[in-house]
């Protein structure tokens, strides 16, 4: 059953959320999806469901749908941009404001919105100060469980499944298995990886301000 999206929402919203924000490996990718009542009643069809009441596989699966569907863009920066981005920002909540702003810059490239949805992750300024002048002109509303909107839905599933596509590519490039999260996992992942391609390496695959590169790099 289809119950857990508010349905019905208003012509032209742009929904906007983010997967990777909290694993050690693996880019942080945003993504921007378009919406209205006939888009919602498709996405309704296809079972569409909030990014983390699903699998992986379905995720992969309802990506398709969902791009076939609806207009949107997705943004990822990989590690080493990543890092780059927040040795020079030194602000996970301004790094990813400046992410969710350029998804939202390429999708108003296409289309005309009432209002934009995001999750609430900081000060709403953030992201207002982050646009451009055309993304200035919407209305912004940041709003807890936002994913309870299906064009924030659908952004959370494209988000998920870019961010799945690309870990895995990481993992194939590197010929190790970089796995999801921050865990005990991802630490012994991490230690094998510094021991078979050196330190050096560890940038181009992993958030390096997360608490992980301690102890997979002990002083």
């Amino acid at each position: 059953m289809q119950g857990d999206l508010l349905t019905g929402s208003p012509s032209g919203i742009i929904g906007v959320d983010e997967a990777g924000k909290g694993d050690y490996f693996g880019p942080l990718v945003i993504a921007a999806c378009f919406s209205n009542e006939s888009i919602d009643e498709a996405f309704l069809k296809i079972g569409l469901r909030e990014s983390k009441k699903v699998t992986d596989n379905r995720a992969l699966a309802l990506d398709r749908e969902i791009r076939r569907l609806a207009p949107c863009e997705v943004v990822s920066i990989g590690p080493e941009k990543y890092n780059e981005l927040h040795n020079k920002i030194k602000n996970l909540n301004r790094l990813l404001a400046w992410g969710h702003a350029r998804a939202l810059e390429n999708l108003l490239v296409k289309v005309n919105p009432r209002e934009v949805v995001s999750d609430q992750f900081g000060d709403k300024s953030l992201i207002e100060n982050a646009l451009l002048k055309k993304g200035r002109g919407v209305k912004l509303i940041q709003m807890h469980r936002a994913e309870s909107v299906p064009a924030v839905a659908a952004a959370s599933i494209l988000a998920r499944a870019e961010f799945l596509r690309r870990l895995e590519n990481l993992s194939l490039q590197y010929g190790i298995m970089l796995p999801k999260g921050a865990g005990t996992q991802v630490d012994e992942a991490g230690r094998n990886f510094v021991t078979r391609l050196g330190r050096d390496e560890l940038g181009k695959v992993a958030k390096i301000h997360f608490k992980n590169t301690k102890r997979v790099m002990p002083i």
